[in-house]
């Protein structure tokens, strides 16, 4: 369904104010669709279609439920797209949907100028409508349960990425220049020389040598793969397991969807911050009506409800966005802001330097989650919102409060961002144990794996390469060895080596 007339004329107020207070997106088109459709895009991750997969209809069962259940609403989606798509919920209010308008063209402003999204594909939609095309064509020549099964193998797998790839180098290239080397009639290998001098360069007993190594299997060395560790599973699967091809078409599939929604949960807290801080002002300052004020306030209030025992993404990110503007406008940074410890002088700190708004857009653009919280959740933030870590207590049944210590809670809530809370975990060697077995290492980060979701991954790991698959970690401070050989698991007591 497009705009209604009056939605079209709100529309272009809002984007009017964004353009004016500096935001710059992409063109963005709206759509109202009624809940059902809502909850079938959502369910497809907000695209409008998707590959065959019965994960999605679970999805939206689980949504409409949801939704019926007044559990749920859903009032807004948009796509990192060129020109992004964004969906209102055709039951909001008008309030309601200047709201939720505001807020996208602060998403969109986000997708097209933070660093994290700049190697995104920007023709998504083109691609998911591909790759749906691409398996329904697996799906009508294989069959259903085949192809349904290895895409749940490929979707077990999909977090195990390498997301600063786009980014980094990781791998050398091979290099371009002419080999050095050259061969005789027989095929023995001599170094490159011109005609003259080549009995100089390449004696008699210097090419006896070379046939004599050559007899015994020495002139080439086998290399090991990978020459270095790599963090791309996926990537590595794709090239060197023996995968038929529809199955490398599918696992490619799975690959390209993970990397595009990777910087979206790199930067969840500051992207849903950065745009709630924008619709607070736009509806503030510019598209509110005083009737409206109750309603907004009412809407607004949901957005930032911080429930017990979980942390609101919007609520942490906008409320560490004004902290930020308002040190910057004050000059509460640098050598002398660090190194004052007067109680009385940091309160009364305000040289009125202005330099908030500038600073905010520049972590808009440069930092992720990580970046974000290492640098800006500081003691004074800690304290002033009054954060705490918690967790289970087995004696009590329940959930608690475990310390108000600041370097304690930032540590926690640091490592329930860094890698999405997901283990490190590296290919190391293609032939273990010279028996064409996979060995990958977990990188120890000060938290066990859980030996049963590692189980089940190596199960899928050895799905895709057909040989057994190792897996070095550290348990209880001890090296362990895992394996799964395709019918069982065993494990045995290996070294592990210190950082």
């Amino acid at each position: 369904m497009s705009l209604p007339k009056y939605l079209h004329e709100v529309r272009q107020q809002i984007e009017a104010y964004a353009r004016g207070f500096g935001l710059d997106f992409f063109d963005t088109l709206f759509e109202v669709l009624d809940y059902q459709k809502m909850n079938e895009v959502a369910a497809y991750g907000g695209f409008p279609t998707r590959y065959p997969h019965w994960r999605f209809g679970m999805e939206y069962e689980g949504l409409t439920k949801g939704h019926r259940y007044g559990l749920q609403n859903i009032y807004e989606m948009v796509i990192n797209n060129n020109p992004a798509f964004a969906y209102l919920l055709e039951g909001n209010s008008l309030v309601e949907q200047k709201l939720v308008m505001a807020h996208v063209f602060a998403h969109v402003d986000f997708f097209k100028n933070n660093y994290y999204f700049s190697k995104t594909n920007r023709k998504m939609i083109d691609s998911m409508a591909n790759h749906a095309t691409r398996v329904r064509r697996h799906v009508d020549r294989y069959g259903q349960e085949r192809v349904e099964s290895f895409v749940d193998v490929c979707l077990s797998l999909d977090n195990l990425i390498d997301p600063h790839s786009p980014f980094i180098q990781r791998r050398s290239q091979p290099r371009r220049t002419e080999p050095e080397v050259d061969t005789d009639d027989s095929g023995v290998v001599k170094l490159r020389a011109k005609p003259y001098m080549d009995r100089y360069i390449n004696p008699p007993e210097f090419l006896q040598e070379q046939r004599r190594r050559r007899d015994k299997g020495e002139e080439q060395r086998v290399r090991k793969i990978p020459e270095e560790p790599q963090r791309d599973v996926l990537l590595f699967l794709l090239e060197h397991a023996p995968l038929e091809g529809w199955e490398r078409d599918v696992l490619e599939i799975v690959r390209d969807e993970a990397y595009y929604f990777a910087p979206q949960a790199q930067t969840k807290i500051l992207n849903e911050g950065w745009a709630s801080y924008w619709h607070s002002r736009i509806m503030n300052e510019k598209a509110m009506d005083t009737s409206e004020f109750i309603d907004y306030a009412s809407a607004a209030a949901g957005v930032l409800e911080t429930r017990t025992g979980r942390l609101n993404p919007y609520k942490l990110g906008v409320e560490l966005l004004h902290y930020i503007r308002d040190r910057w406008d004050r000059g509460r940074f640098g050598k002398d802001w660090e190194d004052c410890d007067d109680f009385e002088t940091r309160g009364r700190w305000d040289k009125r330097l202005g330099l908030g708004m500038q600073k905010i857009f520049e972590v808009r653009k440069l930092y992720n989650d990580v970046t974000f919280i290492d640098e800006f959740f500081t003691e004074d933030f800690c304290r002033e919102q009054r954060f705490f870590s918690f967790g289970w207590n087995e004696r009590a049944g329940s959930w608690e409060i475990q310390s108000r210590e600041f370097q304690k809670v930032k540590r926690k809530l640091l490592f329930s961002l860094t890698n999405f809370g997901h283990p490190f975990i590296y290919v190391e060697d293609a032939n273990f144990d010279n028996r064409g077995e996979l060995l990958l290492r977990h990188q120890h980060e000060g938290m066990d794996l859980r030996i049963d979701q590692a189980r089940d991954t190596l199960c899928n790991l050895e799905r895709v390469w057909r040989r057994p698959v190792n897996l070095h970690s550290r348990v209880d401070g001890k090296g362990k060895m895992l394996r799964f050989d395709g019918r069982d698991h065993s494990e045995k007591t290996a070294d592990y080596p210190a950082k």
